[in-house]
């Protein structure tokens, strides 16, 4: 395919990388795509000095009108080119193509209507009527008002719906953003910083994209004292390592996210249904997302039905070219990735489990960063490898003894991002409350929409994206207090 443009936006302009380029790999073909801008510390720190400027000497985030006119046009520009960014997006991120028509790509552009709307009709100041305390009459008011700037940090899994995400309430509530994206996925930022300046009226500064292929530029956004909040998404190990260096410059963090497990009923019909749905869901775009299930809880009596009942499902799932529609599981994202997914089934064998299905690259595709859907069995919650993330098209089948022992094991990780529960409707609500994740499914439900907030408990990250609550993430409290001309004291 022919590259978009390779540029940085810094300051309402699109400029060079001071690196100069670096290069794009399709992951289903390990071809290079092309090139991509390389920025250094020099241009974040001038992508930093323009957002303060934007923010401290404009108004910006006084100016309510104007950000909406902003986003909406953000999203009405992103639309009209949304054919370009499909492909950009398929080439680059590996992603199917079915899935660019949902989370990948089409709903997150639609989903900046949210705080757009959001911005609109928000109580940026609330009356608290007068009062007397310590005996002095006073008008009290409480006013929500942004931050100031925003250093977004994001991942390479689904580059579109994390960026907006974060940048859509971000600049709804009034801050000015710099976005460090993956450098694995360069294009798909650096074409909606290309947007931004072609087609809409931010105003310069306002929003700044700096692509890298050095991890360290990140780590200078999180530490500069000039950024007031850094909002980061990825691995809990990385997240650990932005919270240190943002905790130097008084910054706020979040979030790292990972997953939780199933819990399927005793009807054979739904039973069964479960089972092969947890399989698809592992493995949709090479398992390679945050909230996806990767272990299923199966009564201990139905073990072995369990595990027929997946293999069978995830060796029905459609493997290989993202361009097909018919695809699901696509290839993993990078070499590095692939490596690391096939070390944890090598981990899964050593640790005495075994294969149902997969376990290694998939027939016939020689070249593209493959891994097979692959289901576990024969371990326990202690093993490693039911215990961390592997970010891959891998599911693990674990026994339980009862809803109490099924909850026990869901519960007994150091994440909490999504749950699902299936079974009587009164059985599934009363395991849903006692889940410890941020997010759960019951029953088929599904949670995901702009106007629910997103994130997990324990390690699983800090604060909310998405909904009201994801909004005012972005935004101080403050309290006037005015006496009263004339009132007793």
């Amino acid at each position: 395919m022919t590259g978009p443009q390779t540029q940085l936006l810094i300051d309402g302009a699109l400029v060079a990388g001071g690196a100069g380029a670096f290069p794009t790999i399709n992951p289903a073909t390990e071809e290079p795509l092309g090139k991509a801008a390389d920025g250094d510390a020099a241009d974040l720190d001038r992508a930093v000095a323009a957002a303060r400027t934007a923010f401290d000497s404009s108004d910006w985030g006084r100016d309510t009108a104007l950000r909406v006119h902003c986003l909406r046009q953000l999203r009405d520009a992103l639309n009209d080119e949304i054919e370009t960014l499909r492909e950009i997006t398929i080439a680059e991120v590996g992603a199917p193509r079915s899935l660019t028509y949902r989370g990948q790509l089409q709903t997150p552009v639609d989903d900046l209507a949210f705080p757009a709307a959001t911005a609109e009709s928000y109580p940026w100041r609330v009356d608290l009527g007068v009062a007397a305390p310590m005996g002095i009459t006073t008008a009290r008011t409480v006013v929500r008002e942004p931050f100031g700037v925003v250093g977004a940090i994001t991942p390479w899994n689904f580059p579109h719906q994390v960026t907006f995400a974060k940048i859509g309430p971000a600049l709804a509530a009034g801050n000015t953003i710099v976005l460090k994206p993956a450098p694995d996925t360069p294009w798909c930022a650096a074409e909606v910083g290309r947007i931004i300046a072609e087609k809409t009226d931010f105003p310069p500064g306002v929003v700044n994209i700096v692509t890298a292929s050095d991890h360290r530029i990140g780590a200078q956004l999180a530490e500069d004292p000039r950024v007031d909040v850094v909002s980061f998404t990825g691995s809990t190990a990385t997240g650990r390592s932005v919270m240190t260096a943002a905790a130097q410059a008084v910054d706020r963090s979040a979030s790292s996210r990972t997953t939780n497990a199933d819990l399927p009923p005793s009807s054979r019909k739904t039973f069964l249904m479960v089972c092969a749905a947890a399989a698809s869901t592992v493995a949709m775009h090479a398992g390679q997302g945050c909230a996806l299930t990767t272990r299923l809880l199966v009564p201990r009596q139905r073990y072995g039905e369990a595990l027929d009942a997946v293999a069978a499902a995830m060796s029905r799932v459609a493997v290989g070219d993202p361009n097909d529609p018919k695809t699901l599981c696509g290839p993993l994202i990078s070499a590095k990735q692939r490596d690391r997914v096939q070390s944890y089934l090598d981990l899964a064998i050593a640790e005495g489990g075994t294969f149902h299905c997969g376990g290694g690259r998939p027939a016939g595709l020689d070249w593209g960063f493959y891994i097979e859907p692959t289901v576990i069995g024969g371990l326990t919650n202690q093993a490693r490898v039911a215990r961390e993330e592997i970010f891959g098209p891998v599911l693990v089948v674990l026994a339980h003894d009862g809803d109490a022992d099924a909850l026990r094991i869901a519960n007994d990780s150091p994440y909490g991002l999504s749950a699902t529960v299936f079974g009587s409707v009164e059985r599934a609500a009363r395991i849903a409350s006692r889940l410890r994740a941020g997010t759960i499914n019951v029953n088929g439900g599904m949670w995901y929409s702009a106007d629910v907030p997103f994130g997990g408990y324990k390690q699983s990250g800090v604060g909310r994206e998405m909904g009201l609550a994801g909004f005012e993430e972005y935004l101080e409290t403050k309290a006037v207090a005015t006496a009263v001309p004339g009132a007793q004291h």
